[in-house]
């Protein structure tokens, strides 16, 4: 059964034994999202901080929900150790099964109703998350809705939100490719209108991983998430905008973006594992009404060197992909993100019998395809006889089937995230930098004597060797690589 809301969640993820209560009291400022951050990089229990210093008792935060691919699988209420591969087939199934939300009269989300000047968004425990960050962030796990005003399109995302004050609250848009900047673009800013915006904080799980998903203009990430839940999402009307948000939020934030207001933002410590964008004038959002549950949770994800709460892409990205090639009818087998990679590395697998460039083809589908060739700078296509799955195997395709000049093919002047570390100053304000691939696979034109036999345990021995073998290791205790 899918999770009503993020309490069940964090409840089944203790049971799994990747979450923890942390009972002593922490501070909001770097000490909580010190923990977080040793926690995402040793691959520890997710913390859930119960006391935070200078809040009432049961303000709690919580943060790490998805950066491993088992808090992924529970999330879709999957085993935990369901394998990566079938967890992209199992998300790309669900997602075809488009789901309407269903409205609702109230839910938990209204519990608490502040509007006007009771608006505080300083009485949450929103963290300090690194040294240097331009101020505390409210909104680094959440769902950000806007509406198309010229059609039925009400688009999901995850921006970042540094607080600026009791009543309002920052957006950075780092690529133009990004929905709310395309909606806003075409259809507020030439009619000089505010743009009204919800931003959900504490929302099931698999709301915030369609927020987080590179899906299609034009496709509502609500009924995605509908489609990967098995029944529809429940919503509720907001107090002072024309939005509809999660029933069971733990946090709803209403307010509107007005054109040329702006407010200096940043920089902020992003999922580069590097600091992310200079101070600078970004869009604010002027926040009208704050409602919240009893007890509120706020999540958060404090990124840095992965893996953090961003691994998500990796899963969604992967899967958008390899569907994208389906639909196209390119001859691929398999498609991967690996955690490591912060979402800007993409492996595919190509199946025998391929056609002369097709890795071409393959790169520039994906470059094509709006806000995923924005993020992902590199892609690696390799034979089917290459795990993309296994880094090893992948890494050694790179260094034994990828020709340094004939392999590698670079685009310069090519759009991507302003964030992306390796941008000098003028390549971020364009949003302009290069991308590349590189071509694992055995040139066609090659004489079939003339490509290298791999030496591996699974092509160098007889099948009847090779199980021999593996019985003998079982008998002292060894079993197969899963």
């Amino acid at each position: 059964m899918p999770f009503k809301d993020l309490r069940e969640f964090i409840a089944k993820l203790e049971q799994e034994g990747e979450a923890i209560k942390i009972e002593e009291e922490v501070d909001w400022n770097l000490e909580a999202s010190a923990i977080l951050r040793r926690s995402a990089e040793e691959g520890l229990p997710a913390p859930i901080f119960q006391k935070i210093k200078g809040y009432p008792k049961g303000y709690r935060l919580f943060g790490n929900s998805a950066n491993s691919f088992r808090r992924m699988a529970i999330s879709m209420d999957l085993k935990p150790d369901t394998h990566p591969r079938e967890l992209i087939e199992e998300y790309i199934r669900r997602r075809q099964k488009q789901t309407k939300p269903v409205l609702v009269s109230s839910g938990p989300c209204k519990e608490n109703i502040h509007t006007g000047d009771d608006v505080n968004l300083l009485e949450f425990p929103v963290p300090m998350q690194h040294e240097g960050d331009g101020g505390r962030y409210i909104g680094t796990w959440h769902v950000t809705i806007v509406k198309d005003p010229d059609s039925d399109w009400v688009n999901w995302g995850m921006y970042r939100h540094m607080l600026q004050g009791k009543n309002a609250v920052g957006i950075l848009q780092a690529s133009l490719a990004k929905h709310l900047a395309i909606i806003r673009d075409r259809g507020y800013l030439p009619k000089n209108r505010a743009m009204e915006v919800a931003i959900a904080i504490g929302v099931e799980p698999v709301s915030a991983m369609c927020a987080a998903s590179p899906l299609p203009v034009g496709v509502s990430e609500v009924d995605i998430v509908g489609g990967i839940r098995g029944e529809p999402l429940e919503l509720v009307k907001c107090e002072t905008v024309d939005l509809e948000v999660p029933a069971t939020a733990e946090i709803v934030i209403e307010g509107e973006m007005r054109p040329n207001d702006m407010m200096d933002e940043g920089p902020f410590g992003e999922f580069t594992g590097y600091m992310g964008g200079i101070r600078e004038p970004r869009p604010l959002i002027r926040v009208k009404a704050v409602t919240h549950r009893d007890d509120p949770i706020l999540t958060c994800s404090c990124s840095g060197i992965p893996v953090d709460d961003n691994a998500v892409f990796s899963l969604t990205k992967a899967a958008e992909i390899l569907e994208l090639m389906r639909k196209e009818g390119k001859p691929v087998s398999g498609a991967f993100v690996p955690l490591v990679t912060t979402h800007m590395l993409a492996i595919v697998a190509v199946n025998k019998g391929h056609y002369p460039g097709v890795a071409e083809d393959i790169a520039h589908l994906i470059w094509a395809s709006g806000s995923i060739g924005h993020e992902t700078p590199y892609i690696v296509i390799v034979d089917d006889d290459v795990d993309p799955f296994d880094l090893n195997e992948v890494c050694h395709a790179l260094i034994t089937k990828c020709h340094p000049t004939r392999g590698i093919v670079r685009l310069d002047h090519s759009p991507v995230i302003s964030i992306v570390p390796w941008l000098n100053r003028e390549e971020r304000k364009a949003r302009l930098g290069a991308r590349a691939y590189f071509d694992c696979t055995w040139p066609l034109d090659w004489d079939p004597a003339d490509i290298p036999k791999r030496i591996s345990f699974k092509q160098s021995y007889p099948a009847k060797v090779q199980q021999k073998a593996l019985d003998i290791w079982r008998k002292h205790g060894y079993g197969e690589k899963t």
